[in-house]
């Protein structure tokens, strides 16, 4: 009998844990108004990225600020983060400073908006070497960022733009810099796949390699126009265009392969959709989404209710602007 225990206890030990639920949080990117938060809302999204700008930046009064905490409150949208790219390694001493004030500043923004996350570039000191970059981000952040962040329970998540201030753009940068930062809880990753498609790194295995390290998502496409840069190259002379961002479904991101890594990793973060697609484009008037913007929108949503099951549920149906 206790021979048979054993084997039972054995073989209830070998078996998969009970699956969960993948209940992601779908959203878009978007610059602050109540107009455009409302239309987050009525589209059956349930998260948003907030942009650091005019309407929405450090230098705000406590009355504007519970205003936005207000308004957001109403919504029930999870903010998951604020967006703030700047150079926190200038090379030019008088800029960094400036800099590096006004994202600690940023730092206190988020914190009394209770925002979790600021994503934004690692830093860069163009002409240095990798590794002199990585150690002027440790000590920068560490001696500036990181008491802003225990302080006000804020996390620094960089997002892989090759074009920016940056060298967290691929594996290559983010291992360096994990590396050097060690355990610490206040860097990660705001994952944005569309910028390794047209550096052609693998976004999915990139994915899988730091999937602990992703606390959010960026939901945007590339699409690589194969007989442009089959004819030009990667640095055409003339500056021809071979690959461009496009909503998700329209380029060339195997979203089934990339999704099916967050699954099984349990993430349960937001998913907000980035909206570059010039096709839809312009996309600001004055601050308030446009409407041909807003049809980008939902575009992307019809396509993303096909691979999160949640997103489809959540949905509250109104006609196409």
């Amino acid at each position: 009998m206790a021979g048979l225990t054993g084997l039972l206890a054995e073989a209830k030990a070998l078996q998969r844990p009970a699956w969960q639920s993948w209940t992601p949080k779908l959203g878009i990117y978007a610059r602050y108004s109540e107009s455009n938060v409302e239309f987050v809302k009525k589209q059956g999204f349930t998260s948003i990225q907030l942009a650091v700008r005019t309407n929405l930046d450090p230098g705000m009064t406590e009355e504007q600020i519970d205003r936005v905490k207000n308004v957001m409150a109403r919504s029930g949208l999870y903010t998951s983060s604020l967006g703030a790219s700047m150079n926190h390694i200038d090379p030019d001493p008088e800029k960094r400073s400036h800099i590096n004030s006004k994202f600690t500043r940023t730092i206190e923004l988020a914190g009394k908006l209770g925002v979790p996350n600021i994503g934004t570039a690692s830093g860069t000191m163009p002409g240095k070497p990798l590794g002199t970059q990585v150690e002027e981000i440790v000590r920068v952040y560490t001696e500036t960022y990181f008491p802003a962040c225990q302080k006000h329970n804020v996390r620094i998540l960089w997002e892989p733009y090759p074009l920016g201030p940056n060298i967290a753009t691929g594996p290559v940068g983010f291992e360096a810099l994990f590396r050097a930062f060690g355990d610490s809880p206040h860097v990660g990753l705001q994952y944005d796949p569309s910028h390794l498609v047209w550096q052609m790194i693998d976004p999915i295995q990139c994915a899988r390699d730091f999937v602990n390290k992703i606390y959010d998502v960026h939901l945007k496409d590339t699409e690589v126009m194969w007989p442009v840069l089959r004819r030009v190259g990667i640095a055409p002379p003339d500056g021809s265009r071979w690959w461009r961002y496009r909503l998700p479904g329209s380029g060339s991101m195997d979203w089934k392969a990339f999704f099916t890594v967050l699954m099984e990793a349990g993430y349960s973060g937001a998913m907000n959709i980035e909206h570059e697609d010039s096709l839809y484009y312009p996309n600001y008037e004055e601050g308030e989404f446009t409407e041909s913007f807003k049809r980008g929108f939902l575009v992307a949503h019809s396509f993303l209710k096909q691979l999160i099951p949640e997103a489809g549920s959540r949905s509250t149906p109104v006609s196409e602007p």
